[in-house]
């Protein structure tokens, strides 16, 4: 085929796709929220799988730098016991030191009425408990059972809705265990149900050994908001297998507009073996730019507090984003 005729074909067929492609594209961003909230982790569960104890200073210094950026959200420490995690032993003078921003939130874990008790008289405003869907998990990581801990929640639950202070919960294990292998939807839907009917106005689901790919969290939060409204979902994922972006990016497909994170990557989990820091926020931020969802946050912020805290440990940041930001 040649001459005129060829060529308009060829033009015609062009445009015909590049219609398509934007059609496509079209539909794919009508499905995205407008705006993500981000729940920032790293405070807390970042620096509490750190080896060495890290100055009460250091992270009075970070939640700070963090307070600047444009976070709605900055979870601070955890009022567990000092023996089973000695990294937060000094949470009440974190909250007490910490210069807080009116505007932001600053939630505390709790895993009990008594850490509650004592985050409550350090001046938490808010707080969070953290269940699982797996039952090996939850025997090794809270030492009770799924059922057992939701009992102890009810405690937390009655004292919280008495003194007017809300409540999120965590349910790790959504997609894996690291005793237990693939966990069933079902079994998260379970948690996440009761967490809600107990007064949770939140709920994080959470990859905790970052083994979810696309599918599996597609298919597990299909079940899971059949239960639980999505506007109450968030999503809190590792990146273990390098497949956190592209997960956070299947949830919003579904509607999910909250997504924890943590600064610089920092972060794991002690009771699952290799399993490699949270999402890192100035990654999440950068591809929410780059879909243009509004997040309120300065990159540029993040990624110089990301260097404070890298450098107060003396580690590299697990941020693809910071790295490639740093060395230009």
């Amino acid at each position: 085929m040649g001459g005129w005729r060829g060529g308009f074909l060829v033009k015609k067929i062009s445009l015909i796709l590049q219609k398509k492609y934007s059609v496509d594209l079209m539909a794919l961003a009508s499905k995205l929220p407008k705006y993500v909230k981000i729940v920032e982790v790293g405070p807390r569960d970042g620096l509490q799988n750190e080896k060495e104890i890290v100055p009460t200073e250091v992270k009075v210094e970070l939640i700070n730098r963090l307070s600047e950026t444009g976070l709605a959200v900055i979870e601070a420490t955890s009022f567990v016991s000092p023996k089973w995690v000695p990294q937060m032993a000094d949470h009440t003078e974190v909250m007490k030191t910490i210069s807080k921003n009116p505007s932001l939130k600053y939630p505390v874990l709790v895993p009990n009425l008594k850490g509650f008790n004592s985050a409550v008289e350090a001046g938490a405003e808010e707080v969070a408990i953290f269940g699982a869907a797996s039952e090996s998990f939850s025997r090794k990581n809270i030492n009770c059972s799924i059922d057992e801990s939701l009992m102890r929640f009810e405690e937390v639950m009655k004292s919280a809705k008495q003194a007017n202070i809300p409540v999120r919960g965590y349910v790790s294990c959504v997609v894996g265990c690291p005793y237990e292998g693939k966990i069933e939807p079902s079994a998260v839907t379970r948690v996440a149900k009761r967490m809600r009917e107990m007064g949770c106005y939140e709920i994080s689901l959470g990859d905790t050994i970052g083994v979810g790919t696309p599918l599996a969290v597609q298919q597990m939060l299909q079940d899971v908001i059949n239960d639980v409204p999505i506007e109450q979902l968030a999503v809190h994922f590792h990146n273990t297998y390098g497949q956190a972006l592209v997960n956070i990016f299947a949830a919003l497909q579904l509607g999910i507009s909250v997504v924890d994170s943590s600064i610089a990557g920092l972060g794991g989990c002690p009771y699952a073996k290799g399993a490699s820091g949270n999402v890192a926020t100035e990654d999440v931020v950068y591809m929410l730019d780059g879909l243009g969802i509004q997040t309120g946050v300065d990159l540029g912020k993040l990624i110089s507090s990301a260097d404070f805290i890298c450098k107060a440990l003396g580690k590299k940041s697990a941020s693809s984003v910071g790295q490639a930001k740093s060395s230009l």
